[in-house]
Formats: C-alpha cells, sequence, structure tokens
C-alpha cells in the first residue's frame, strides 16, 4: 500500500501552525521545514504543511478527529488548539463520549477532540470526511468507490440513519474505513453548510513507479477532475496529490531541483522519467 497523508494549505505560516501542533500533541515533531512546505509528525503521524498562499481556505468539510486518552491530554491539546480560533463545538460531556469538543483553530484547521477511543481504531489521529451540500448523502457510495481503488482497503464500520432521526434513512451517521494502512471517518451531514471540499485540505499518495501513478491518476480522477502538479479532484469533491515518492530526493538537490521544479510545474500527471531527465 502507497503511503497516504494529508497536506493542510496554509497562508504563509505553516512553520507557526507546525509549532503549535508539535506542541499540542505528544510524539510530535518537525522533520522538514522549507519555505514552501513544513513536514510534521503529529503523534508518529505524517502531516504536509504547504504554505501555498491567500488562494484556499481549509473548512470544517474535513476535520481530525483525536483519540485522547488522558483528561490531561485532551486539556491541553484543546487550550493551544483553541487558542485564537472558535469553537464548532464546547468541549463537554456528550452521549457518543465522556469528552469531547470541536475546535477550528487560529490557522483553519477542524480538530475534534475526544477523551476514549473509537471500538476497532487504533490510529490516534484521523481524517473526518463531511459529505454535505452537493455532495451531501453519497458517504456510502465514497467509501465504495475508494475502498474499491486502493488495494487493501476494507469498511470496519458504520453506523446509519434510521427512519425518523435528522438524517436521510440509510445515510452514514458515522463510518470509519481503512485504505490500506490508514484510518479514514466518513459522515453525512443532514445540515446544510456553507462549505464543502477544496484544495484547502487534500490527500497525498506517494508512488515508487510510473505505472502506480498512471493506476491512482486515472481511477480518482473518473468522474473528477485533472489539475496541476500531481493534483487532482476526485468526483466527490476531494482533493488528492498523487506523487512520485522520488521527488522529495530530486528536491533536495540543489543542483537538479531548479530544473526539476520547471519539469513538473508543466505537468497534471506527474512523468517519473521526465523528472529524471530534467
Amino acid at each position: 500500500m502507497k503511503p497516504i497523508y494529508p497536506c493542510l494549505w496554509y497562508n504563509q505560516n505553516a512553520k507557526e501552525a507546525a509549532d503549535c501542533y508539535v506542541n499540542a500533541f505528544e510524539n510530535s515533531r518537525i522533520v522538514g521545514d522549507s519555505e514552501l512546505v513544513v513536514l510534521v509528525e503529529l503523534a508518529g503521524q505524517k502531516f504536509m504543511l504547504l504554505n501555498g498562499g491567500p488562494t484556499f481556505t481549509p473548512n470544517p468539510s474535513i476535520s481530525f478527529y483525536v483519540q485522547c486518552t488522558t483528561e490531561a491530554e485532551i486539556n491541553h491539546a484543546w487550550s493551544l488548539l483553541s487558542a485564537g480560533g472558535s469553537t464548532l463545538m464546547p468541549l463537554d460531556r456528550y452521549p457518543w463520549s465522556e469528552k469531547y469538543g470541536w475546535v477550528q483553530d487560529a490557522f483553519g484547521i477542524s480538530w475534534q477532540l475526544s477523551r476514549g477511543k473509537i471500538a476497532g481504531v487504533e490510529q490516534k489521529i484521523s481524517p473526518v470526511l463531511m459529505f454535505t451540500n452537493r455532495y451531501a448523502n453519497q458517504a456510502g457510495k465514497a467509501i465504495q468507490y475508494y475502498t474499491s481503488i486502493f488495494k487493501d482497503s476494507t469498511l470496519i464500520s458504520a453506523s446509519r440513519y434510521s427512519a425518523g432521526q435528522t438524517g436521510p434513512e440509510g445515510t452514514i451517521q458515522h463510518a470509519q474505513f481503512i485504505l490500506g494502512s490508514y484510518v479514514f471517518l466518513a459522515m453525512d451531514s443532514p445540515v446544510e453548510h456553507a462549505f464543502t471540499f477544496n484544495e484547502g485540505i487534500s490527500f497525498v499518495v506517494e508512488c515508487t513507479t510510473q505505472q502506480e501513478i498512471d493506476y491512482y491518476w486515472d481511477n480518482l480522477t473518473a468522474g473528477g477532475a485533472e489539475s496541476m502538479c500531481g493534483w487532482l479532484c476526485d468526483q466527490f469533491g476531494v482533493w488528492w496529490q498523487i506523487i512520485p515518492s522520488i521527488l522529495s530526493e530530486l528536491m533536495n538537490d540543489p543542483v537538479r531541483a531548479p530544473r526539476v521544479t520547471a519539469a513538473f510545474l508543466k505537468m497534471k500527471k506527474f512523468n517519473i522519467q521526465a523528472l529524471l531527465n530534467a
């Protein structure tokens, strides 16, 4: 299974955000820092923080669910993530958690913090896809679509709205699914929101061969749209970056990096051989 990890878009303050997150979560560190990209491990999980400018803004259609084990841990993370941000659901006791809160931090990233574990989900931080507006009630279809494309994938569990509940009967109230070794959560929102998926949060898929790039590109763009430099939008509006794993090595070579950059800026789907020839 190819590595999958989130890419978060910032308006030139990725390093400030990285410092906040590393302090908020245990077992976290900055592993790479350049003018364009800051790479971090949060609770041991890889995140790319991109200094993309003001073009795109993250929103709560994709949030990150954090499983906290102690009262001190959830309180500490909440205090740092809520500073300068906005509370979407206050930190309190709810039927599904002894302590839970949903906050949008000062950088626009949304976090759902919960004390206690989700049964069957070992991952500390999991992205939550909220299907709303034009993509409302499509979470179940999307899960089937993603698990058919990514190898070693499965639906872990799903609870559905029943008759008389707020959502249409049979749609996804809450689901967990795994793509390779990476856990996603998903939900259909019965409430109309002023946001939906955009480039503010995307998912990076690293590929070792051109065949793999072609496979994920062709499957994920079906019914969606191609963009530049390995970016694509799938048929549900979720954004992905299909990139060669060798790209970071090439970009870290001060001699080759300018030529490689000039080459991939002309590409939609990445061509590994063209990058190597640059």
